[in-house]
């Protein structure tokens, strides 16, 4: 049986490891190598579009070679590979890439700080978050190009969760900064290698996974291994982002800059909708995994650790303090607007 395991090492081997088929293109051609955080059946959706449209405006100017989760190098091993120039751009969450910023804790899932994949871009480009974004990287030499909004942050479980009590003990794969949060109720952060993470779940290895919303769980094949999509989330959106090695985006002429930037905002848009439709339609008509739920006296606990843990990280530093004062600000600005804003 192949498995994406088997698919993912079968496509890496060799210089054919690049998902999209390049062109035969002029020597002066600006060739660049990209790689994402997400495996193969991931990046069809969320990195794949944007990167066809940009090589196929682009022609022979500019081609991206793309490549998938840890074929170049390791998912933590991005931000330095970058750095130096190995890769010349990526896209990832700041956590995942182990970035050396100060606001690399509020990358991927950083509890409760958005409801909704709205929130995210508004935030970056309303509230202030991208001009933060932009020196922080500018300062160690990678550009910040466009931040966007993936998927809420679920637990898909082989066993149900109906209470905090049920998370106690349950091994899970998550995002680095979510699971330094979520282990003050018991549950127990793993770091793998993406590609492991179904196989894991098979094994027992693992318990369950809070790595995404339920559109994730049946696109990449996580719903056929565990059995239970709780609905209660720590955050209403992923937050990840486009980034280039400085000197490379800087040799780019303007218009070629532009147009990356364009097909970054084609592939935030493209998500909107798909995890947006995905997330409902899944949970009302997917076949795979059973809806349970914590009641609402019982998460409450969570988001009150939430702020608890937003104070925290806060005091660790001025730059810290800056993005929570701003989630601070937003999220009471939603709260004060009301329906369809927040709820509640």
């Amino acid at each position: 049986m192949t498995t994406r395991r088997n698919f993912l090492k079968t496509t890496a081997l060799g210089a054919a490891a690049a998902p999209l088929a390049a062109p035969a293109l002029a020597q002066s051609t600006i060739k660049w190598r990209m790689q994402t955080y997400a495996g193969a059946a991931l990046a069809a959706h969320v990195i794949d579009p944007a990167i066809e449209m940009f090589n196929k405006i682009a022609g022979d100017r500019m081609q991206i070679e793309l490549f998938y989760a840890d074929q170049l190098v390791p998912t933590g091993e991005l931000f330095r590979a970058m750095q130096k120039g190995t890769i010349d751009a990526v896209q990832s969450d700041d956590d995942s890439m182990a970035s050396p910023t100060e606001v690399t804790v509020f990358g991927g899932y950083f509890p409760f700080a958005s409801r909704y994949s709205l929130d995210v871009p508004v935030l970056f480009n309303q509230y202030g978050l991208a001009e933060i974004w932009d020196e922080e990287y500018s300062a160690v030499g990678v550009k910040h190009i466009s931040a966007g909004a993936w998927d809420p942050c679920h637990f898909a479980t082989k066993d149900p969760i109906n209470s905090l009590a049920d998370l106690k003990g349950k091994r899970v794969f998550t995002f680095p900064t979510a699971g330094r949060f979520l282990s003050q109720f018991g549950v127990v952060p793993v770091s793998l290698p993406w590609e492991d993470i179904e196989v894991a779940v098979q094994t027992g290895e693992l318990d369950g996974i809070a790595w995404s919303g339920i559109t994730e769980d049946y696109t990449v094949g996580w719903a056929d291994v565990t059995n239970y999509f709780l609905t209660n989330n720590i955050s209403g959106a992923w937050a990840g982002s486009f980034f280039a090695n400085m000197d490379r985006w800087n040799e780019l002429p303007e218009d070629l800059q532009t147009l990356f930037r364009v097909c970054c905002d084609q592939s935030h848009y493209y998500r909107q909708w798909w995890y947006w439709g995905g997330e409902a339609n899944l949970r009302v008509n997917g076949t795979k995994m059973q809806l349970t739920t914590i009641p609402d006296d019982d998460w409450a606990q969570v988001e009150t650790a939430a702020i608890k843990f937003w104070d925290e990280i806060a005091a660790e530093s001025p730059t810290k303090a800056k993005v929570v004062d701003i989630f601070r600000k937003y999220n009471a600005d939603m709260q004060a607007a009301g329906r369809p804003y927040r709820y509640g």
